[in-house]
């Protein structure tokens, strides 16, 4: 495999490059500690206790879109 002189890529193709490889792995791939797992496990309960006050992402881009102008 030929190396791969990635000071010569922009910005964007290096972040393109960072994201094919992480879309590579499998889930398998990349463990989560214990600690990672508790966090996500809590920030779940905490969305699923409070479902109804969540507000779709349209809605917050559309008032971003207001705020904006």
């Amino acid at each position: 495999m030929a190396a791969l002189d990635i000071s010569r890529l922009t910005p964007k193709e290096q972040l393109d490059l960072i994201s094919e490889f992480w879309d590579s792995l499998s889930a398998t791939d990349v463990r989560l500690t214990p600690a990672q797992e508790a966090e996500l496990d809590r920030r779940l309960a905490t969305f699923e206790a409070d479902r109804g006050e969540a507000i779709p992402w349209e809605d917050i881009e559309a008032e971003l879109d207001r705020r904006s102008r």
